[in-house]
């Protein structure tokens, strides 16, 4: 998986969080950029459970890395509908698949939401680059 990855089937955050829209729900992730940055993933704390409410922009739980702690943010409004129960014990599955079985949350959304496509977070990726 290199940093760089982008998926053109979902949506970005400018936190490098990865929204997909699968049937009528927003389903919520976290970057191979983001991953990269974070290093070797040792805990992922999740404030929500099914039935919460979510405000788009503001932290859904927290992510915890062998160099860092991170807060997690809500790419759209709405509805937590599913929370990945893997996450628990294995966290390190967002390190070995952050675009498929790493997912977060799965959100029933009230908005679209103001997300990049692809190439606007690619465009963004290429601007932090040092």
């Amino acid at each position: 998986m290199s940093a760089k990855e982008v998926k053109d089937d979902r949506k970005y955050t400018k936190d490098h969080e990865w929204a997909k829209e699968q049937d009528g729900l927003i389903v919520v992730g976290i970057t191979a950029f983001a991953v990269d940055q974070l290093g070797d993933i040792t805990l992922v704390g999740l404030d929500v459970k099914e039935g919460d409410a979510v405000e788009e922009g503001k932290p859904f739980g927290t992510i915890e890395s062998v160099k860092t702690l991170s807060d997690l943010f809500a790419p759209v409004s709405g509805t937590v509908k599913a929370i990945n129960p893997a996450l628990e014990a294995e966290p390190e599955l967002i390190n070995e698949d952050c675009w498929g079985k790493g997912w977060m949350i799965s959100i029933a959304p009230n908005e679209p939401g103001d997300l990049m496509d692809s190439q606007a977070y690619r465009s963004l990726l290429e601007a932090s680059d040092h």
